[in-house]
């Protein structure tokens, strides 16, 4: 494995654990705006520079910054909130339409309003499933190490016994590796629910955890290839240097930001 991603994650993770294990709720709500923040600018930055769109950057922002006051709202205006939100948005994006005579144009605002769905209410689930699901701060966990656990064996099959070409978006994977990748997320949600129940006493049904598991490992590699499919658009190798061995943020999560909402509707079945 390459020495800068190993050592990379090997930082990188005690400051996750950290913040979702110690954080209190406004914490994490504040770290993951952050997180969306930063990778919602990667992700206009490379429209950008390629030529692509031009989309609306403060509003995408602004709108990731509110993951911040996620839980200053009172959750029953949660829904109400969000739905009066993006309508707002998306009459700024047409008003900027008009007002600059088309020089902003269709193109820009479904770009800027794709970053706003694709990353910010994606992203939005990871603090809702931590404070708002019962024993969330252990079914959060599910979403991380489905993504990550997938990942690791997708690379590490993939990279060892990896024969059969996949996909011409990821020139790198293998059948072998999106297999491996699966059964390994199994492996891994398995024996950290079984960790679990030995550690806190909750008990899980394993037949729920193994299709839970099986499904978020075949979401994060989807996941995976749809932030590789924007990187092949747009025509860049990583969405930037910011993480040696990993690239940009978004690269180091586009499978969490993928699998995100799916689980929490997965995990209610825990």
């Amino acid at each position: 494995m390459n020495v800068k991603r190993l050592v990379s994650g090997l930082v990188l993770f005690p400051i996750v654990a950290i913040v979702l294990v110690f954080g209190n709720q406004y914490i994490v709500d504040v770290a993951i705006a952050i997180i969306a923040i930063m990778s919602l600018h990667e992700f206009y930055k490379a429209f950008r520079t390629s030529g692509k769109a031009n989309p609306i950057g403060w509003l995408g922002y602004l709108s990731a910054a509110l993951i911040s006051l996620i839980h200053v709202i009172p959750i029953t205006w949660t829904v109400k909130t969000i739905g009066l939100i993006l309508p707002i948005a998306i009459l700024i994006l047409f008003l900027y339409v008009i007002i600059t005579k088309l020089k902003v144009n269709i193109t820009d605002i479904a770009v800027t309003l794709f970053g706003i769905f694709y990353i910010v209410i994606f992203l939005m689930y990871i603090p809702i499933i931590r404070e708002d699901l019962p024993n969330g701060k252990i079914l959060v966990w599910f979403v991380l190490f489905a993504a990550w656990g997938t990942d690791i064996f997708a690379y590490l099959i993939g990279k060892n016994f990896g024969k059969h070409h996949f996909t011409e978006i990821s020139p790198n994977k293998t059948i072998e590796g999106c297999v491996g990748g699966i059964v390994g997320g199994i492996i891994l949600l398995t024996g950290y629910a079984a960790i679990c129940q030995l550690a806190f006493g909750v008990e899980y049904n394993y037949f729920y955890v193994v299709v839970i598991a099986l499904v978020l490992s075949i979401l994060s590699q989807i996941g995976d290839l749809a932030a590789s499919a924007i990187k092949r658009y747009t025509g860049i190798k990583d969405f930037s240097h910011l993480i040696p061995g990993h690239g940009g943020m978004l690269d180091r999560i586009d499978s969490i930001v993928f699998i995100a909402p799916f689980a929490y509707f997965l995990l209610m079945l825990l």
